[in-house]
C-alpha cells in the first residue's frame, strides 16, 4: 500500500500539522526559528527567492544545514513560514481604525499591507503561490472580516470584500514591485514608444500617453483601491436595502 503523501508546505493541512511555536527551538546549539526565518527573509530581499539556498542561509547564520533541517524539511517549508512572517509585519495604528468609518479603516489596513510588500518586493510572489493560512495570515483575515461585519456587511459580502482587497493589494504589488517589473527608465521608453505610434490607428493610446506613463505608483494604488471601495459601498447599500434573505452569498 502506497504511503500517504505529506501535505504541501503552506497548505491548510501542513499548517495544521505544524507543532506549536515553542517546539521550534531545537538544534545543537539551539537556534530560534524566528532568527532563521528573519534571516531568510533578509536574504530573499537581497538575492531573491530562487537564488536563496539552505547552504547560503546556514552560512549567514554561522551554522550548518543540519540545524535548518531540524526545523524545516526543505526550502519549500521555510518559504511557507517566510510568507507568513511577512504578514506579521503588517501593523495598523489603532487611531486609524478605532472610531473610523469602515472605508477609512480598510484603507489604512490595505495601505499597511502594501507598505510591507513594498519593503519585500522580491518575496511578494510567495503570497501569490497559496492562500495565506498561517498564524499571521489567519489573524489578519479575522481582523478584516470582523471589521466588515461590524459595519453592517453580511457574512457573504464581508468574505468577498476581504478576498477582493487581498487580491488587489497583492496583485498590484506583484505587477509593480515584483521581480522583472519596469524600472523608472523603462517608463520613459514606454512613453516614447506610445508617442511613436500612428495616432490615426491608436488615437486613444497616444492621447493618454502621459497618464499611462507618469502617474506615481502610490497615486495609482489609491485610485484603484478607491474604485474597489466604491463598489463595496454600493454592494453594502444594496444589501441593506434588499428584502430579508437577499444579499451576497459565498
Amino acid at each position: 500500500m502506497a504511503s500517504e503523501m505529506p501535505p504541501v508546505p503552506g497548505s491548510p493541512a501542513w499548517w495544521a500539522s505544524r507543532p506549536p511555536a515553542p517546539a521550534y527551538r531545537r538544534g545543537r546549539p539551539p537556534m530560534d526559528v524566528g532568527r532563521i526565518v528573519d534571516t531568510a527573509l533578509k536574504l530573499i530581499d537581497e538575492v531573491g527567492i530562487q537564488a536563496l539556498t539552505l547552504r547560503m542561509l546556514a552560512d549567514a547564520l554561522e551554522s550548518g544545514t543540519a540545524t535548518l533541517y531540524r526545523h524545516f524539511d526543505g526550502k519549500d517549508e521555510l518559504l511557507a513560514v517566510v510568507a507568513d512572517r511577512m504578514l506579521g509585519e503588517v501593523r495598523v495604528d489603532p487611531e486609524e481604525v478605532v472610531g473610523r468609518s469602515w472605508r477609512e479603516a480598510v484603507t489604512a489596513t490595505a495601505a499597511a499591507l502594501y507598505d510591507v510588500l513594498c519593503r519585500h518586493p522580491r518575496a511578494v510572489p510567495l503570497l501569490a503561490a497559496q492562500v495565506p493560512v498561517g498564524p499571521n495570515g489567519l489573524r489578519g483575515r479575522e481582523r478584516l472580516i470582523a471589521l466588515f461585519l461590524s459595519h453592517g456587511f453580511s457574512v457573504g459580502l464581508a468574505a468577498r470584500a476581504f478576498t477582493a482587497i487581498g487580491h488587489y493589494v497583492i496583485g498590484f504589488a506583484i505587477q509593480q514591485h515584483g521581480p522583472g517589473t519596469p524600472r523608472p527608465e523603462d517608463q520613459a521608453h514606454l512613453r516614447d514608444y506610445y508617442l511613436s505610434l500612428d495616432p490615426a490607428e491608436y488615437p486613444a493610446t497616444t492621447a493618454a500617453t502621459d497618464e499611462l506613463t507618469s502617474v506615481p505608483l502610490q497615486e495609482e494604488f489609491r485610485f484603484g483601491l478607491d474604485l474597489l471601495l466604491d463598489g463595496l459601498e454600493q454592494a453594502r447599500r444594496e444589501q441593506s436595502a434588499g428584502p430579508p434573505g437577499v444579499g451576497c452569498r459565498k
